[in-house]
């Protein structure tokens, strides 16, 4: 509801801005004999319509407090002193001036209010997102809502219960020899790899994109988990010779901590990470 008022206020702005600077014009090139003098307050108008946009409707409407109250002088000057006649010249732009302001304040405090709700939009689609767009895995987020269930069954049913922290060897080095395309292809293509190298009831999070992490849950116990990590470590090094050399120009490898599922010992998801994590200390 807010989104869409934000929009029809932005909208009616934008049109209440478009007929004034149409009505200006008209009135503007109606009589030649003042065209210069229309010309300069039609100026003055967009001018502190600009000022508006920059600033704030403060200083806007005390521009406007200004021109009306010069304008007005000079007015009542040239009706006392010379003997002028007040005509439609002399309200139309002390009336236009404070609505070029207004339309313009209200299109800044409408565009504003429609950026404000895109962040928070965006803020909240990163913290709800369950996968990673770029290689459609899951995310830390739902990997901690999968462990706390895996966890329950494995001491529920007694089935071991083993996560494995992928992580790529040197990432930092590389990074700077690659470009930003080349890494998001590189996080994809082990991603792939990690995808295949698991049974279908096991499961792969993308757990850091920017130092690319990987979590995999499997349902065996840390020996069993040994047979994942060399088929793993074998297909990284059969492409490495192969694709990778060909498509990347450098080496990629994977460092791998595995933990096996202790419940007196890990007693949450982020524990269960970290544990994992300690573990990639001793694969050098």
């Amino acid at each position: 509801m807010r989104r869409i008022q934000g929009s029809t206020v932005s909208d009616g702005a934008f049109l209440l801005l478009f007929i004034a600077c149409f009505i200006s014009i008209v009135f503007t090139a109606a009589d030649p004999n003042l065209y210069i003098q229309n010309i300069i307050f039609l100026n003055l108008a967009f001018l502190i319509a600009v000022i508006t946009y920059f600033t704030t409707v403060t200083t806007g409407l005390m521009l406007n407090i200004v021109f009306v109250f010069g304008y007005g002088t000079y007015t009542l000057y040239r009706t006392v002193v010379e003997g002028g006649l007040v005509g439609t010249q002399n309200y139309f732009w002390l009336i236009m001036t404070p609505v070029f302001t207004i339309a313009t304040w209200l299109f800044t405090l409408a565009n504003k209010q429609l950026q404000t709700e895109n962040e928070d939009l965006k803020k909240a689609n990163a913290s709800l997102a369950t996968m990673d767009e770029t290689t459609s895995l899951k995310n830390s987020l739902s990997f901690q809502n999968d462990a706390t269930v895996f966890m329950a069954l494995s001491v529920r049913y007694h089935m071991p219960l083993t996560l494995l922290v992928l992580s790529v060897k040197y990432w930092d080095e590389i990074r700077r020899m690659i470009s930003e395309e080349k890494l998001m292809n590189a996080v994809h293509d082990l991603s792939q790899i990690s995808q295949t190298s698991i049974r279908t009831n096991d499961s792969l999070y993308l757990l850091n994109r920017d130092n690319p992490t990987w979590g995999m849950l499997l349902f065996t116990d840390r020996e069993g988990a040994n047979f994942v990590i060399d088929r793993l470590k074998s297909r990284v090094d059969e492409l490495n010779s192969t694709e990778f050399a060909q498509k990347y120009k450098v080496e990629l490898a994977l460092k791998i901590g595995a933990i096996e599922y202790d419940k007196d010992v890990i007693s949450t998801p982020v524990a269960f990470i970290a544990q994992a994590k300690k573990q990639l200390e001793f694969d050098v």
